[in-house]
């Protein structure tokens, strides 16, 4: 099993992730949950105004959010890895949740990251137990306290 991760800056912010770093949650998750198979997973950094329109075009909701997820299922190349899918994250949103702070924001980053690959493979937070759920896998993949484990927005 293999991650490939293509990953697209679309902001003036630098320095608020690291490649290796996410590719890195990304194999463990990948690993820990069963996912067959070599994967791609795309991760656009966005800014608030993008994330917004992507927010009321696939979500309904007319508002800046972390992080979006959008499953590529159904999708098997001949060759290569098979798209795992999108994860789209506001770096504005992860900037002001962090006080423009280089640590925090690379921090926050990994926790969105594990986040949206955990929607990617079919996990939600509708009701407690899923929240729960989340909670528990991304202390585990991220090595943090569940208190660590989740962030102020969802």
């Amino acid at each position: 099993m293999g991650v490939t991760l293509a990953v697209r800056n679309a902001t003036s912010r630098a320095k608020c992730y690291e490649k290796p770093a996410l590719k890195a949650i990304a194999e463990k998750v990948c690993a820990g949950e069963g996912v067959p198979g070599d994967v791609e997973i795309s991760v656009l950094f966005c800014t608030d105004a993008s994330i917004r329109n992507l927010n009321v075009r696939y979500g309904g909701k007319d508002e800046a959010t972390d992080v979006l997820a959008f499953e590529q299922s159904g999708i098997h190349p001949e060759d290569g890895p098979r798209p795992l899918g999108d994860i789209v994250i506001s770096l504005d949103t992860v900037h002001a949740r962090c006080g423009g702070k280089a640590k925090a924001m690379r921090d926050e980053v990994k926790l969105l990251f594990c986040h949206g690959l955990l929607h990617l493979i079919g996990f939600d937070h509708n009701d407690a137990r899923g929240r729960q759920a989340m909670i528990d896998r991304q202390a585990k993949y991220l090595g943090c306290s569940r208190g660590d484990a989740w962030f102020r927005g969802h």
